[in-house]
C-alpha cells in the first residue's frame, strides 16, 4: 500500500494576514435631520498616513470624531487593529488627537505639556523625560522644554502639541486640520514636517483638511468626502489623474469638463497645450478652436480662459518661463488653437455629477 506524503506544517502553515489599524463598517450618523455620514466602509493600514478629504458638512470630521470615540455612531463599527471599540470611550482607545486650537496648557511649559498625557498614565519621572526628550527632538523643539506656549509661534506651537501626541506612542493618530490656523508659507513647511515625523515615528496617522494640496502632499492615500459619503478611495495621483466622478474632477485642483457628441469629459488645465501661430498639432490629438475671454497672471503661470467655439469654456494654464505679464496680459481677445492628448481626458457618465 502506498503512503502518500504528508503536507510539512511549514507548508500548510497560512501566513498571518495583519489586521488593518483601522477599520469602519457601516458607518452612521445623524444631527437630527441632518445625516452627517451615511453608510462609510473603511479600511486603514497598518503605517499608512491616509487622508480624509471632502468640503465643510461632508461627513469627515464627524467619522474621525467616531474613530476618537467623541461621538457614538447610530449604526457600524469601528475597529482599532482587529479590536472592536466601538463602545469604548476615548480614553480606552489606543488614538490620540491633535486638533486645530493645539489644545496646550498655557500654565505649563513645552516640557510639561509634552509629559503631561505620561504623567496621566503614571509613567516614572525618568522615563517620561527621556520620551518627551525624544519627542521634542523628533519635531525638532530640542531647546525649547522651559518655554511657554505663549513664548512661541503657530508652528512651534502645532509642533508641540504633536510631541505631546506622539509621545504616548499611540496605535494611530488623528489630525483634525492641524494646519489651518497656520499662513500659507508656513503650512506648506509644515505639510513636509508632518510627512518626515509620520515616517519616522511609524505611527498610523488619519488626517482632516479641506485642503486638496495638503491632501496631494502628504498622503499614501486619499478618501475623498461628499454629502456624508466617500466617492473615491485612492493613491493621489490616481485621484488627481483618474477622478471617479465629476465632483472629484472639480474639487481635487481644477478640471475642466467639456460635453462633445453626448460625452461628458474632463481634462487638467495643465495638460492642455495653446498652438503658437501656425504651430501643428500632434498626430491623434483632441484640437478646439476659441478665444482667450480672460487672462490671470499669478508670477509663475498664467491661466488663460477660453471660450470655445463648438461651445463650452475652457481653463489653460501655461508656465511663464520666457513670458512677462505684459505679454501675457495682451493676449486677451485672441483667437487660439488647443490641443491635448487624448489619454489626458477622463470620461464622466451622463448624468453622474454630485447629488
Amino acid at each position: 500500500m502506498q503512503t502518500l506524503p504528508q503536507p510539512s506544517l511549514a507548508a500548510a502553515a497560512e501566513p498571518a494576514v495583519e489586521p488593518p489599524d483601522v477599520r469602519v463598517a457601516g458607518l452612521r450618523k445623524s444631527y437630527g435631520d441632518v445625516l452627517a455620514v451615511d453608510g462609510i466602509d473603511l479600511e486603514i493600514a497598518r503605517g499608512e498616513f491616509f487622508t480624509m478629504l471632502g468640503p465643510s458638512g461632508s461627513g469627515k470630521t464627524t467619522t474621525l470624531r467616531v474613530i476618537a470615540g467623541f461621538e457614538r455612531p447610530d449604526a457600524g463599527t469601528i475597529e482599532l487593529a482587529g479590536q472592536d471599540v466601538s463602545g469604548l470611550p476615548p480614553y480606552e482607545r489606543d488614538v490620540n488627537t491633535v486638533f486645530q486650537d493645539y489644545a496646550l496648557f498655557p500654565h505649563m511649559t513645552v516640557q510639561e505639556n509634552v509629559e503631561y498625557g505620561l504623567r496621566v498614565k503614571r509613567v516614572g519621572r525618568g522615563d517620561r523625560r527621556e520620551r518627551a526628550a525624544q519627542a521634542l527632538e523628533t519635531v525638532r523643539l530640542a531647546g525649547y522644554e522651559d518655554r511657554k506656549p505663549s513664548q512661541l509661534s503657530g508652528g512651534q506651537r502645532q509642533r508641540v502639541a504633536l510631541a505631546r501626541a506622539i509621545v504616548n506612542r499611540p496605535q494611530v493618530l488623528l489630525l483634525d486640520e492641524p494646519l489651518g490656523a497656520l499662513d500659507l508659507k508656513l503650512r506648506q513647511e509644515m505639510q513636509i514636517e508632518l510627512k518626515r515625523i509620520q515616517q519616522e515615528v511609524g505611527i498610523t496617522f488619519v488626517y482632516v483638511t479641506h485642503d486638496q494640496e495638503e491632501a496631494l502632499t502628504m498622503s499614501d492615500r486619499i478618501a475623498v468626502f461628499n454629502q456624508g459619503r466617500i466617492e473615491q478611495v485612492g493613491a493621489p495621483a490616481e485621484v488627481y489623474e483618474r477622478p471617479a466622478s465629476e465632483f472629484i474632477a472639480g474639487f481635487v485642483g481644477v478640471s475642466n469638463v467639456l460635453e462633445r457628441g453626448g460625452r461628458r469629459f474632463t481634462v487638467r488645465p495643465e495638460k492642455i497645450h495653446m498652438l503658437a501661430e501656425g504651430e501643428v498639432p500632434e498626430t491623434g490629438a483632441h484640437v478646439e478652436d476659441g478665444r482667450i475671454a480672460d487672462v490671470v497672471y499669478v508670477g509663475m503661470v498664467t491661466r488663460y480662459h477660453v471660450e470655445l467655439d463648438a461651445g463650452g469654456r475652457l481653463m489653460v494654464v501655461s508656465q511663464n518661463l520666457e513670458v512677462s505679464s505684459t505679454e501675457a496680459l495682451a493676449q486677451h481677445g485672441r483667437h487660439v488653437r488647443l490641443e491635448w492628448r487624448p489619454e489626458h481626458t477622463f470620461t464622466i457618465e451622463m448624468g453622474r455629477k454630485s447629488e
